[in-house]
């Protein structure tokens, strides 16, 4: 909207409230050449991206631990754990509700935030220079600055409550039998006294820390590490490693010879623990191999992570990557590993994220290359199930080129950070 359009008499009241809606919300432009910050952890980056940059980010750190109310919520935090060991025995409930955001915390924060934020301080710097241009809250898209940061705050704390309830309370996630929490809780003497030792960790870790998210973040990864949960970092940094080769030829493509970007792969995990890769796997691999060869697009990319059976060591994405190299001769600057996802939904997203990170035109749709009723299932139903799920559609239908292809083309909501898979947010 032009800022110095004339409202004409009779019509200025909805004319002028739409204009400072419009001018409320956020410039937003996500940026392609952003790097993300990797931070202390990776696990901790991807999943927790605010808290990330109020650590990594010198004047915002500075800000924020030199506000009053936030240091008292982080000493509090620490203090209460502390008394924790003397009074809460064998009540494991008692520990963890501890180490979470209360929702007044969470409340008190969003306030603080709110007074401490303007448009060209640190905060603001943060909002406009990385909240946005690294699209990773990008479904806040239609927010004001501050409301952005305040709703990120939200989404961060929420998951890191999400996580301590799966991975220390036991609670059920949204995948049981292959994302369910492993510490035994048969022995309540040995469960009881776990948590008791990782809250004594936790007052030690985090007594010097004086910003306000540091005992209940701390905890989070801690539970995510002891069920060997840590997935989301596996094989990163990928463009240095396992995707090394294929980033590099990336940036030398001419996009306009091909038709399609990628041919991606779902994965399917065997249930037998002992073997790498399923027969369906094989199947899709080198059905994937045929429309490689045929020169639709340049890239063939195998998505799946360590899913299948429950606690497996056999990643998808990588074993998918030797059987196409090893028996069908795909060079390995032809493939783009997605080793994290852990269902088909996310199968598409990671997908249309790693074509937004390695520079891929939009503008040019992917074929997914899978099996008749997978197939059937991405191109009818999969998008509502994202939705429900991811609360975003990563990708829009195309059409379908066989019983086995179908076009998808990639939508930027797909960068939005889901708080509520740890593994593979």
């Amino acid at each position: 909207m032009n800022p110095n359009y004339v409202f004409s008499k009779g019509k200025p009241v909805a004319l002028l409230l739409f204009f400072f809606l419009i001018s409320a919300a956020c410039s937003f432009s996500q940026n392609p050449q952003y790097k993300l910050l990797k931070g202390k952890s990776i696990v901790q980056s991807k999943n927790y991206y605010l808290l990330t940059l109020f650590e990594e980010l010198p004047d915002v750190k500075k800000l924020l631990t030199g506000d009053s109310v936030l240091v008292r919520i982080a000493k509090n935090k620490t203090d209460n754990l502390f008394q924790s060991l003397q009074t809460c025995g064998k009540d494991a409930a008692c520990y963890t509700d501890k180490m979470k955001f209360s929702e007044t915390e969470i409340k008190t924060v969003e306030e603080r935030l709110n007074a401490l934020f303007t448009k060209d301080n640190a905060l603001g710097k943060l909002v406009q220079n990385h909240l946005v241009q690294s699209g990773t809250y990008i479904l806040f898209k239609n927010s004001s600055p501050v409301e952005l940061l305040i709703k990120a705050w939200q989404q961060d704390a929420r998951g890191i409550n999400f996580a301590i309830g799966v991975y220390a309370e036991g609670k059920k996630p949204n995948y049981p039998k292959i994302d369910s929490f492993s510490i035994t809780k048969n022995d309540s003497s040995n469960y009881v006294n776990l948590l008791y030792n990782t809250a004594s960790l936790l007052t030690v870790e985090c007594k010097n820390n004086a910003l306000f998210f540091a005992t209940p973040l701390t905890a989070a990864l801690c539970f995510l590490e002891m069920n060997e949960r840590n997935q989301v970092a596996d094989f990163e940094p990928m463009i240095e490693g396992e995707n090394k080769a294929a980033y590099n030829r990336a940036k030398t493509i001419n996009w306009n010879n091909y038709k399609y970007s990628v041919i991606e792969i779902p994965g399917y995990g065997p249930e037998d623990p002992t073997v790498a890769l399923s027969a369906e796997g094989m199947l899709r691999c080198r059905l994937a191999a045929i429309q490689y060869k045929k020169g639709l697009a340049p890239f063939i990319v195998p998505s799946g992570g360590k899913v299948h059976p429950y606690k497996t060591k056999f990643c998808e994405a990588i074993e998918m990557k030797k059987f196409l190299m090893e028996q069908l001769a795909i060079p390995e600057n032809a493939i783009i590993i997605d080793p994290h996802a852990r269902h088909t939904t996310t199968n598409m997203r990671n997908t249309v994220r790693l074509m937004y990170r390695y520079g891929m035109p939009f503008s040019k749709p992917g074929i997914t290359c899978t099996t008749k009723g997978q197939s059937s299932m991405i191109s009818s139903t999969l998008i509502a199930r994202c939705l429900r799920e991811l609360q975003e559609a990563p990708y829009k239908n195309g059409m379908r080129l066989s019983e086995t292809e179908v076009e998808f083309y990639p939508l930027i909501e797909a960068l939005h950070i889901n708080p509520l898979e740890p593994m593979d947010p």
